[in-house]
């Protein structure tokens, strides 16, 4: 540890103001960072042309060497998905083992395993070495403990789970029997996140149930594919597609909703349905990534198969019909995340950053 008291951290990850779940986590963690820890940001990603990619990774590059030559770090935790972003924190995790630094990798990544099983075996030789010289992979889920142990030869202490943490409103609406249900999906708007999934199943709903209810879908995206589907469907006067909004206004928006539905396809641990849970929403979810260690079915959400849309159309249908359920769902998901509270997540952060500074691998970190 520095001299001080301070603990220095430089943490590697996308520019803040990008739109994604890894620039959510970070404005999140960096706003709540004790006194006793200094954080030093370091953005090795920013949206927008190749020639600003490689821009602002070199001069990410150059002030990560200047810290570490002339500054005293303590720490150098790396946030990591997949693709590009594999490769940029892994020449960022080598110069910090070569400079005899303590690394803590952060691995957000919903689809690491298929890139992963896309790559030559040299490569994935290549990548289980660089990820071997940290001192803790975080990991959002046991079962992607698991995948990162079974597949890159981590040892299981080296691997921690440490689950999302959320914001937990301090009040939330009331929500009585609602005579319009709002549905709400946030996210990217495509494939993956199971958006046109989740038109199709609004449209077998019954008429009834249409009429009774209406959908947001904010995100960025695929929009005008979307857009397309819900004319073809006859559905513009149910679903609105804002596009992508800021904190404020996401906050507003799950003080409207009645229901939050989600029907990925990969997940690492999604933001946006813990989010949901802490406002009290009853979640419409798919059994991937951590999602089935937070959500259980009919206790404080509904769980459907991932692009099965008569399912997904049975369980919004249900949620519709029946307010008890919708609002006993929502009372327990609230109360459910009140142990991923931000402060928490803090403290157990917190003790993993004294456990890697001991240099004591067998100190064990407690999952939250």
């Amino acid at each position: 540890m520095s001299r001080s008291n301070t603990l220095k951290i430089i943490m590697l990850g996308p520019s803040l103001l990008q739109q994604g779940g890894i620039s959510g986590y970070e404005k999140l963690f960096l706003e709540y960072a004790p006194a006793e820890v200094q954080i030093c940001h370091i953005i090795t990603h920013e949206e927008g042309a190749v020639s600003l990619k490689i821009m602002v990774f070199l001069k990410a590059v150059g002030k990560f060497m200047w810290m570490l030559i002339r500054e005293e770090v303590d720490i150098v935790q790396l946030e990591i998905s997949q693709r590009g972003s594999v490769l940029r924190q892994a020449i960022m995790t080598f110069l910090a083992w070569v400079f005899h630094k303590p690394i803590i990798l952060h691995a957000h990544g919903s689809q690491f395993h298929l890139f992963y099983a896309g790559l030559a075996n040299w490569i994935q030789k290549l990548l289980s070495w660089i990820f071997c010289k940290c001192q803790r992979l975080i990991v959002l889920s046991e079962s992607w403990k698991s995948f990162y142990i079974e597949n890159l030869g981590l040892k299981p202490e080296q691997v921690v789970v440490f689950y999302n943490p959320v914001k937990i409103p301090a009040e939330v609406p009331y929500r009585s029997a609602s005579i319009k249900v709002n549905l709400l999906f946030l996210g990217r708007i495509g494939e993956r996140k199971g958006a046109f999934d989740l038109i199709k199943a609004f449209s077998l709903l019954p008429t009834e149930c249409k009429t009774r209810s209406n959908m947001i879908m904010a995100g960025d995206g695929d929009i005008e594919k979307a857009r397309n589907l819900i004319t073809n469907l006859n559905l513009e006067d149910y679903i609105k597609l804002p596009g992508w909004i800021g904190s404020d206004e996401r906050d507003i928006l799950l003080s409207q909703a009645d229901v939050f539905v989600l029907p990925s396809y990969n997940e690492g641990l999604p933001l946006a349905m813990l989010e949901a849970m802490a406002w009290e929403l009853p979640v419409i979810v798919t059994p991937v990534g951590g999602i089935p260690e937070i959500v259980t079915q009919s206790e404080n959400g509904l769980i459907v198969n991932q692009g099965s849309v008569q399912q997904l159309s049975d369980a919004i249908k249900s949620l519709i019909e029946n307010d008890a359920l919708r609002l006993s769902l929502g009372t327990k998901a609230r109360t459910s995340v009140f142990p991923l509270d931000i402060k928490n997540h803090w403290v157990s952060f917190l003790d993993l950053y004294r456990s890697v500074l001991n240099r004591d691998d067998n100190v064990s970190v407690n999952s939250q």
